[in-house]
């Protein structure tokens, strides 16, 4: 990822944070993704209305899909809404998919997403991860990792 896409993703107006990501797992590789929306979706995203608790992605098909993304109906919807959880395609190139696949087939690793976004052309993108599960003992270390830059952000602070 280069230093203009990462300030543009820092200038989004949305950023919904899978926030336990980094924490339950060791992110391995990153990539961004376009996501297929319906009717209203995109409205209820861009007024930040999404979730991304107990989200993961699959490859079926050569396809890769986002489960468990929790979008709101949108308010001044009308019987046309979308449905919250649904199944939800995004869009990578075949060879990045297919890097995906093999490094999923291997034990311990799956496919997170991190991060939905709206670019700077108005359409809704999705950081998503590779991603190596973390045992107890690395969740401890990275706890007192936090710990430990907290205090010494504390100590800069007073003098």
């Amino acid at each position: 990822m280069n230093k203009e896409q990462e300030l543009l993703r820092k200038k989004s107006p949305v950023q919904i944070k899978n926030k336990k990501a980094a924490f339950e797992y060791f992110l391995v590789e990153t990539y961004t993704a376009g996501i297929v929306l319906t009717g209203t979706e995109i409205k209820s995203i861009r007024l930040g209305k999404a979730s991304l608790v107990d989200t993961y992605c699959t490859i079926i098909n050569g396809e890769l899909w986002v489960k468990g993304m929790s979008v709101s109906p949108y308010f001044y919807g009308s019987f046309a809404n979308h449905e919250m959880r649904r199944d939800r395609k995004l869009l990578l190139n075949k060879r990045e998919i297919r890097r995906l696949a093999d490094a999923t087939k291997q034990p311990g690793f799956t496919i997170i997403p991190i991060l939905v976004f709206i670019d700077d052309k108005g359409r809704a993108k999705m950081d998503i991860a590779l991603a190596r599960g973390k045992k107890l003992y690395d969740k401890r270390q990275t706890l007192k990792e936090k710990e430990d830059r907290r205090e010494m952000d504390r100590a800069k602070k007073v003098y």
